[in-house]
């Protein structure tokens, strides 16, 4: 089973930098996710294909896989090729989790919004648990925060934080940090989820292909 918290800390930390070659077409993305501690305990590699990459943008479909440092699968992360837009609520962003792979854990489900990124985070039986949602304004001069909170939204769990890079980074680089906080008693797949979530907030609301 996916484990990476045996730390006793009640948040954890996990930040995400991804990297694109810098040429009129896009690479397929790799991710680096540290703990609070800065040591580096998982590695991540999206796996598109080329024409998705060429024709379908941040929209395309993928699968993520997550290494540990002795290089074995731990994680899967899969998402169809879905639209984002709100004038097309019947076909959503939407995302499965498996830990280990082939054993799915849980979902993210984009929820309809006319302005709002909101999102249901389901377990494997696909029974709502969790709500996300994000801010109005998705660009700005400061860190951006996805509040993670219970299903009638009156209770805060944790977030998804996109943190600001400064002006230099967030204009001419493709790199970008991503930290993830939640209570240690949570469900370990649902912290397992929420990792999954911050790669769709990465893919659908943060690349321009």
């Amino acid at each position: 089973m996916f484990s990476p918290f045996s730390c006793k800390q009640t948040y954890f930390s996990f930040y995400f930098c991804f990297t694109t070659v810098f040429l009129n077409i896009e690479s397929n993305n790799r991710y680096l996710i540290k703990n609070s501690l800065g040591q580096k305990i998982y590695y991540a590699a999206e796996d598109s294909k080329c024409c998705s990459l060429l024709f379908c943008g941040s929209h395309r479909c993928f699968a993520i896989h997550i290494t540990d440092n002795f290089g074995q699968i731990v994680m899967d992360i899969l998402r169809p090729l879905r639209c984002s837009k709100c004038c097309f609520p019947c076909c959503l962003q939407e995302l499965e989790v498996q830990a280990p792979p082939g054993t799915p854990v849980g979902y993210v489900i984009q929820n309809w919004h006319p302005y709002l990124p909101k999102f249901t985070i389901q377990n494997e039986r696909r029974e709502p648990v969790l709500k996300m949602t994000g801010p109005c304004v998705l660009f700005c001069f400061s860190d951006i925060d996805f509040k993670v909170t219970s299903l009638d939204e009156t209770t805060f769990v944790g977030k998804i934080k996109k943190q600001w890079g400064g002006f230099i980074k967030e204009a001419f680089t493709d790199v970008d940090n991503y930290e993830i906080q939640f209570p240690k008693d949570l469900d370990v797949k649902i912290k397992a989820v929420l990792i999954g979530a911050c790669f769709l907030i990465v893919s659908s609301l943060y690349q321009f292909v």
